[in-house]
């Protein structure tokens, strides 16, 4: 498996600044979450949660004639949640589903943020990327 080029340098962002300001720069990524379209705002029940998460975040993947989207919701006070689903959705965006597919199961661990992070909160967005590639395999 290989990790896609917009993961790869969403990786080397993380890896670039200094452990401690790794969490900074996740919570830059939860501003970031872009919002769900109106089809989803209207039919939450679209989207599946993710359990492995302690917020209530729900996820949907879509294939598309331009690529893969991940939509993701998490609360506001849930900022780490909402960091690695916007990651998720700005890493996966626009990739084939193959290439979404090949993302290792492990990327989440390799972001360098256990230091920073519970290893509950990387077992979430485990969850995340593990719920999505099951969509894009279903789609």
């Amino acid at each position: 498996m290989s990790t896609p080029a917009g993961l790869e340098a969403i990786r080397e962002e993380f890896l670039a600044v200094e452990p401690r300001d790794r969490l900074l720069l996740l919570l830059e990524f939860a501003d970031d979450l872009p919002p769900l379209p109106e089809r989803y705002g209207d039919a939450p029940e679209l989207l599946e949660r993710v359990p492995e998460c302690q917020a209530p975040v729900f996820v949907k993947a879509e294939v598309a004639d331009d690529g893969v989207h991940v939509h993701a919701t998490a609360p506001a006070e849930a900022p780490t949640t909402r960091g690695f689903a916007s990651v998720l959705a700005h890493g996966l965006e626009g990739l084939s589903r193959e290439e979404a597919l090949a993302v290792p199961d492990d990327f989440p661990d390799t972001l360098g943020l256990t230091a920073a992070v519970s290893p509950l909160r990387l077992r979430g967005m485990s969850g995340m990327l593990a719920r999505i590639k099951r969509q894009l395999r279903e789609a």
